[in-house]
């Protein structure tokens, strides 16, 4: 072999060393930082929120490699366990309590924290009710009437109070079983509340009987009424619900479990005399009536009050209508790092932005663009969040729908309620992937959903690299033998050169 044959496969060799090794270490440099950018997340609380939690959380871990873990269990459970550092963040319905209203000590977390909006959704009264062997689908109640079953004052299906709600039904002589939550429950405290706002003097007379306070306000722990049952969790008060043996019972749950298990859920009377469903559109239309608290400088920044939203006078508006906090910290801990506050920003980014866009067919509702970006705000504070994840997508926020009036509202309402009616008829078992895409049974409304997909971005640098190499490799093989095969020749022809 010839100096110059060996002086061109040494370069060539050289740098196709250079470029592959350079290359490869590139790109599996990246995928280290990739790996490494995400460590393991930890969360506790909300089962009201729990649902489109749960299908978050599998979508940041299939696109992002993101391990975030959740227990549902209750909003006052998440609540302690933040206070105790025990997780790196907490959901709750209602904000850290000054009073708790069992005479606790004041929840006062150590470690500075901030609100963060997550989701919005109905409070429903998911029902099992049979008239002729057929399920009922289109109950109708008013508030008065549901906090009277709900405090042991209206104890059967055939009472007056319940035939006026429904005077196309003949309803059965059957009693009613309402069934509350047996643990702390952001459900029961949003219930309560509502109760204690629209129909103080029911409630009041409920609480004293059941030897509470007067008068007796918002609770996360509700007292079951004589003729009720205890259940934990969302998932414990809907299961029981949806057993043959919960015919004729009813509980206040959030709508998604109702659409998981293929029940329905009664029509709620508002402010403007209509029996309304609680949709996604019915929610964030009662949403823009809330007051939310916009003192930056306020320990309960961006918290709600309720109060406009129970008595909207829009014809389409849901009035149990309510939102979901992330309590995030805004300092780190011996338990919280940076390396975590780059998970957990990433993670609520994603919330706030492409997650909104599953939140009805998950059974809730939007969050408006305003509560979206004042969250965002938030997410800054968590340290080692990401300037560049703090802003969404265009078109990822979904605005809110524009408020209905008049008779045209008021049909489109009917309209909607009659369609959810149809769709409710199923009593089979709902039946979900590990995507939490309905596979069978349920309602036609179910929870439906696909994973959120990452955006194919072509080809980057890297992957340019990547080919130019292969390209190399091939032309490392194939070219010398070719070079010396030529230079043989060449000295054969020439051989006094």
């Amino acid at each position: 072999m010839t100096t110059r044959t060996r002086s061109a496969r040494t370069l060539v060799a050289f740098v196709l060393v250079f470029l592959i090794t350079g290359g490869f270490a590139s790109a599996f440099n990246a995928q280290a930082a990739f790996a490494a950018t995400y460590v393991p997340i930890s969360g506790t609380g909300s089962t009201w929120s729990q649902n489109a939690l749960d299908q978050w959380r599998r979508n940041v871990q299939a696109n992002y490699g993101m391990t975030v873990n959740y227990s549902g269990n209750g909003s006052s459970g998440g609540r302690q366990d933040f206070i105790a550092g025990s997780v790196d963040f907490a959901i709750s319905e209602i904000p850290f309590q000054t009073k708790p209203e069992d005479g606790s000590a004041p929840e006062k977390p150590k470690t500075p924290f901030a609100y963060m909006p997550i989701v919005a959704g109905g409070t429903s009264f998911m029902y099992n009710l049979k008239i002729g062997g057929k399920r009922v689908t289109n109950l109708r109640l008013a508030g008065e009437t549901i906090t009277k079953i709900f405090t042991g004052v209206i104890k059967n299906w055939n009472d007056p109070q319940i035939a006026r709600d429904n005077p196309d039904l003949t309803l059965p002589d059957k009693p009613i079983v309402p069934v509350v939550r047996s643990d702390g429950s952001g459900s029961t405290a949003q219930f309560t509340l509502w109760m204690s706002k629209q129909h103080p003097a029911i409630w009041n007379t409920f609480c004293a009987s059941v030897n509470r306070p007067v008068p007796c306000g918002l609770t996360s722990l509700y007292p079951t009424p004589p003729n009720g049952k205890a259940q934990a969790l969302s998932l414990g008060v809907a299961g029981y619900v949806s057993q043959d043996y919960g015919e004729g019972a009813i509980t206040y749950v959030e709508y998604s479990y109702a659409l998981k298990s293929g029940f329905p859920v009664a029509q709620v009377l508002n402010n403007s005399g209509n029996y309304v469903l609680p949709t996604g559109a019915a929610v964030a239309v009662a949403l823009q009536n809330a007051v939310i608290n916009t003192t930056e400088s306020s320990p309960d920044y961006l918290t709600q009050n309720l109060d406009g939203v129970y008595n909207s006078a829009d014809p389409v508006a849901y009035p149990l209508s309510s939102y979901s906090y992330m309590i995030v910290p805004t300092a780190t801990t011996a338990n919280f790092t940076t390396q975590k506050g780059v998970s957990l920003s990433t993670f609520a980014n994603y919330m706030l932005c492409e997650g909104q866009k599953q939140a009805e067919v998950l059974g809730y509702s939007p969050l408006p663009a305003n509560l979206v970006n004042a969250g965002l705000d938030q997410v800054k504070r968590i340290p080692g969040a990401t300037a560049a994840a703090s802003v969404c997508a265009p078109g990822s926020i979904t605005p809110p729908p524009t408020a209905a009036s008049g008779a045209d509202a008021a049909a489109a309402a009917a309209a909607a309620a009659s369609a959810t009616d149809a769709a409710s008829t199923s009593t089979d078992t709902a039946l979900y992937d590990s995507n939490g895409a309905l596979l069978s049974g349920g309602s036609a409304g179910g929870a439906v959903s696909a994973p959120f997909t990452v955006a194919d971005t072509g080809f980057a640098g890297s992957q340019f690299v990547m080919l130019f190499a292969g390209v190399l490799v091939i032309a490392a093989i194939a070219l010398p033998p070719l070079f010396s095969r030529r230079l043989k020749r060449a000295g054969g022809k020439n051989p006094g050169q």
